[in-house]
């Protein structure tokens, strides 16, 4: 049963507001939208201000909760260049007059077919909720206009959860061989398919730590016989593995995160692009791209070591779409001392910057598995083997006052202002 009264805009015939609707307008009076109703929905325009608002919206009564409601919504779309940061849908759950979060939840969307944005989502009311608000939301489109067209929102199946178990090694093999570390690492492998994870990090040039080798002497094609190994191990285990090697690629060498599937496939890599001194002085190549890598379970991304200092990195990939990000690291993620921010902390904001999962394998701290607000959810603790948590990517956890993060970071980014981190400095200050 629909629960939004006059839900669909384009049967209105009275050119007035539809019953049930309210019109929201910000405190300055100067960056009011202006509003035009009519057969074809209504028609929401800026003033000459480029950061105009204006928006409208519901009370929804008898609201169950615990129960999920189905919130679709269709506009028409003019002259928006930036869709995903201008129009939204917001559900706002409440107990009476009391919001129980007070930034709402904002619906997926909107997905852009043409001239048309649509939302569509399914979100699950807090145990408390008896009521809730629904706002059509509307900001800084300077000269286009969006048409709402029709707005629903019915109770629908709780959607199942989507759980994935995320492991992490902490290892620091000391055997002076390449083959005998490999070995090391494929062991640890198989600990994380008894325990039956899904997808298990390992570090940072796996081949290389402990041994008297060099970063070429230790570089390999990809695929190679290095990864060869891991791949058997990967597949004997039905189990994602990301593994940090040197790779050799016609006269050069990368710094590369491997990502195995289940069938010990290679799904994909990643070259280390931001470089410390020690790496470039050797000649390695750094790399030039963010991708992501569809799994079975969600999208993930890879990024190594040095990585961690520029906040650029983990933005990107989490602007590409990335849930988690696996971090093959050889130092670090010690805890703060001295009142100096270290390792531990920064992957704890990165995690936190993008609302993403972090998980870093080290060698110098403790591998860890990070959720989206910060909280570490598994650390080794000082100890060798593997460490895991089972988290579900379908929660989205609120910030209080600001709402679910990972839904918002980027509609509220202001790239226009950032056109500095483009350049060079000429002097550095």
């Amino acid at each position: 049963m629909e629960l939004l009264s006059n839900s669909d805009f384009t049967s209105n015939t009275s050119n007035a507001l539809p019953d049930g609707w309210t019109i929201r307008n910000p405190i300055v009076q100067s960056v009011r939208c202006s509003f035009e109703f009519s057969s074809k929905g209504i028609s929401v325009r800026s003033t000459k201000n480029p950061y105009s608002f204006g928006s409208i919206y519901q009370e929804i009564k008898n609201i169950k909760g615990g129960c999920a409601y189905l919130i679709k919504a269709n506009a028409k779309i003019n002259k928006i260049h930036f869709p995903y940061r201008s129009i939204f849908v917001a559900v706002a759950w409440r107990k009476g007059d009391s919001v129980i979060n007070n930034a709402g939840l904002l619906v997926k969307g909107p997905y852009v077919e043409g001239d048309y944005a649509k939302f569509e989502d399914v979100l699950t009311a807090p145990k408390e909720a008896d009521n809730a608000i629904i706002s059509l939301e509307v900001r800084w489109i300077d000269d286009g206009t969006v048409t709402w067209q029709n707005a629903s929102m019915i109770q629908t199946d709780v959607p199942p959860p989507r759980k994935v178990k995320i492991g992490t090694v902490y290892l620091r093999p000391s055997t002076g061989s390449q083959e005998k570390n490999l070995e090391l690492w494929c062991e640890q492998i198989d600990n994380a398919g008894k325990l039956g994870l899904d997808i298990v990090c390992l570090c940072e040039a796996i081949t290389m730590v402990g041994t008297p080798f060099n970063a070429l002497e230790c570089a390999r094609p990809i695929p190679g016989e290095h990864t060869d190994i891991i791949s058997r191990s990967a597949k004997k285990n039905n189990i994602w593995v990301v593994a940090g090697l040197m790779e050799l690629a016609d006269d050069k060498v990368y710094n590369t995160a491997v990502l195995f599937n289940r069938s010990g496939d290679i799904a994909g890599t990643y070259h280390k692009v931001h470089l410390p001194g020690e790496e470039w002085k050797w000649g390695i190549t750094p790399g030039t791209e963010y991708p992501v890598f569809k799994t079975d379970f969600g999208i993930i991304a890879m990024q190594i070591c040095y990585d961690w200092f520029f906040p650029e990195t983990a933005a990107i990939f989490a602007m590409n779409g990335a849930e988690i990000i696996f971090a093959p690291t050889w130092g670090n993620t010690l805890p703060d001392h001295d009142g100096i921010a270290d390792g531990e902390t920064v992957f704890r904001v990165r995690a936190r910057d993008n609302g993403v999962y972090m998980v870093p394998s080290v060698y110098d701290g403790n591998s860890m598995v990070i959720d989206p607000v910060g909280r570490i959810l598994a650390s080794s603790k000082g100890q060798t083997g593997v460490f895991w948590a089972e988290v579900d990517l379908n929660v989205r956890e609120a910030l209080d006052w600001v709402g679910h993060w990972r839904s918002l970071v980027h509609r509220n980014r202001m790239p226009e202002t950032y056109s500095k981190l483009l350049t060079y400095p000429q002097v550095f200050i």
